[in-house]
């Protein structure tokens, strides 16, 4: 994995179970003064799907909200 990937699983992790926006993402990870699309955010979790789950179309631990940003979930 990345730098940037582990920086995003960590915030995701930290925040599990709760809804983190694409700006908090981008914030947090890429820092206020280099802003990727979000596109590049997305592309992030589906290398995660990819990775952590069983079947990447059908996520159990990686979800988008739509209009606002992703979700991990811990069971």
């Amino acid at each position: 994995m990345t730098k940037k990937e582990i920086a995003l699983l960590k915030l995701l992790i930290e925040r599990r179970n709760e809804v983190v926006s694409r700006e908090q993402i981008l914030e947090t990870v890429w820092g206020y003064d280099i802003y990727p699309s979000t596109r590049t955010v997305d592309n992030f979790i589906l290398a995660f799907r990819k990775y952590f789950e069983v079947d990447p179309k059908i996520p159990q631990y990686f979800f988008s909200v739509r209009g606002v940003g992703y979700k991990f979930v811990c069971k």
